[in-house]
């Protein structure tokens, strides 16, 4: 078998991949039709970001089974395209951990007591100790927003140098706050407690732009920021301001929603109080080694048919089996996501129960199906249908599977169920025609949708003009209304609305849909598995 290495990776994952007997072929710089021209005679290929594996590529790709990521993040390949063709994604999520964890606190250092900058002071023949003056990390406050693989160490680490940590992290149970010495408190907490503050999340729909204006105006003066995470968390802009003013009092930043970072659309041009870095987050020699073998050993595993802990779209499955349950994948992925956007707090218990015809065949990678919905909205790390259930139980989430021959209103359906410290939600879903997936019941209410896209669920009182001044709203801002279903809710007078729309729906018309007077709660779920 032939392997294509795409991007310069470290060269102890080329050799382990030669060791195992493939022909590796390294070819650097190719763009998107070079790549067509040479992948038709390959069985794998090992990429880094400055690929990009288009719909196109795969294609291509005749012989292709599967494609390694020497790292994290595989937003540069088409995952959709490739798990159509059958072709395992695989990364290394966890080999820059470490590499991760010491930048942050080495950023931390250096914005404390102004490192590069008195560096730069005494290399220019200057010798000026008042100006640099810095203050201790002993008895301040760290705030970490996202508690997490990286998150968790940098707690560890900054514990030991003396400081308060507090963390917001709604999907880490108590327990393990516990476990770590971290005290949990809400986002609005972290902000206005914290000396510091440190962001360490995926970035999601949720946590794109979750650090705004708005939230840096509620941080205490002279607070000092870190971001090693995604660009695209934080505005660089209004912290830029922030600093400007005076509010903030420092910053260290290594990653940027746009990067390169060129000089025309950097905001810290001048600012001797910010330290930045070209994203060297995973730039030690141990990382680039470890993401280069992580990788090669799960390439070679898929190509051995054998179970790849770190892939990231499906594991294979026996023919038999996947054929029955195959239709049922996508349903079970979006229950969870649904399910995880309907619960308040972390998640103590996920509950599925099959009915019917289901509950006579193999579900274990259905459930898993609904663990990687549920877990992948809220997590740094990659979950993927092998990894699902140990990353569950790392977070004390207890996972049962009920099988019934009660059919209920349907031959099969399956009811999923998230149980929070706040409560817990359900949801029952089937398919129509053995295809077409269907969501006909959350908790009480019976409704009858497709869950994809976006989709509003607001519980309101039953009063004239509800869905007039919902539509007008949407209307407006130039929302399109694709779908809506009415059901009655168990308290009389009330009732629930789910609403496809077709586009993301922005804060200011969410805060105007909250704002109408008789609804109870709105809440804007993104369905989406990609």
């Amino acid at each position: 078998m032939k392997i294509l290495v795409s991007d310069d990776v470290s060269e102890k994952g080329v050799e382990l991949l030669r060791q195992h007997g493939y022909e590796v072929d390294v070819k650097t710089n190719l763009d998107e039709q070079g790549l067509i021209d040479c992948i038709g005679e390959y069985d794998g290929m090992v990429t880094r970001s400055m690929t990009h594996v288009t719909e196109k590529v795969i294609a291509a790709g005749k012989k292709l089974k599967v494609i390694g990521r020497a790292g994290v993040g595989v937003d540069s390949i088409d995952i959709k395209a490739a798990t159509a063709r059958g072709i395992i994604v695989v990364n290394a999520p966890t080999a820059n951990t470490i590499a991760a964890t010491e930048h942050t606190c080495a950023m931390i250092m250096a914005i404390t007591r102004h490192i590069p900058q008195a560096h730069n002071s005494l290399m220019a023949g200057e010798w000026d100790r008042e100006r640099f003056t810095g203050i201790q990390l002993q008895n301040k406050t760290i705030g970490i927003i996202g508690v997490g693989r990286i998150g968790s160490r940098i707690a560890k680490r900054m514990q030991a140098m003396e400081m308060h940590t507090i963390g917001y992290d709604p999907y880490i149970p108590e327990e393990r706050f516990e476990q770590l010495g971290v005290e949990p408190v809400d986002l609005d907490t972290l902000l206005k407690r914290s000396d510091y503050i440190t962001m360490h999340t995926p970035l999601t729909k949720e946590t794109r732009g979750m650090i705004g204006a708005e939230e840096i105006a509620k941080m205490k003066d002279g607070v000092r920021v870190i971001n090693v995470s995604r660009g695209a968390v934080l505005d660089i802009n209004a912290l830029a301001d922030a600093i400007k003013s005076g509010h903030v009092a420092g910053a260290a930043i290594d990653v940027f929603p746009t990067e390169p970072l060129t000089t025309d659309i950097n905001p810290f041009k001048g600012m001797d109080n910010v330290v930045i870095t070209p994203h060297l987050g995973a730039s030690t020699v141990e990382a680039q080694i470890g993401v280069s073998v992580d990788v090669a050993e799960g390439v070679i595993a898929a190509l051995n048919g054998e179970p790849v802990p770190t892939a990231v779209n499906m594991a294979p499955l026996p023919k038999n089996v996947y054929l029955t349950i195959q239709p049922y994948f996508d349903l079970m992925e979006r229950m969870g996501i649904i399910g995880v956007y309907l619960s308040e707090g972390p998640m103590k218990e996920i509950r599925v129960e099959y009915s019917g015809e289901l509950a006579k065949t193999e579900t274990g990678l259905l459930t898993t199906a609904v663990l990687k919905g549920a877990l992948n909205p809220i997590l740094q790390e990659s979950v993927n249908f092998v990894n699902a259930p140990d990353v569950a139980r790392t977070r004390h989430i207890s996972v049962k599977e009920i099988k019934t021959q009660d059919k209920g209103y349907f031959t099969d359906s399956v009811t999923v169920t998230i149980k929070t410290n706040k409560g817990e939600h359900s949801l029952v879903g089937t398919l129509f025609n053995h295809q077409e997936a269907k969501i006909v019941q959350i908790d009480e209410y019976r409704l009858d949708f497709t869950p994809e896209g976006y989709l509003l669920l607001a519980p309101h009182i039953d009063q004239p003009n509800m869905i007039g001044q919902i539509s007008t709203i949407l209307g407006q801002a130039h929302i399109n209304i694709t779908g809506m279903q009415l059901a009655k809710m168990t308290k009389e007078g009330t009732n629930i609305m789910a609403i496809a729309v077709q586009d993301d729906i922005p804060n200011d018309i969410m805060l105007k849909l909250r704002g109408i007077e008789g609804i109870l709660d709105m809440k804007l779920i993104h369905v989406d598995t990609h």
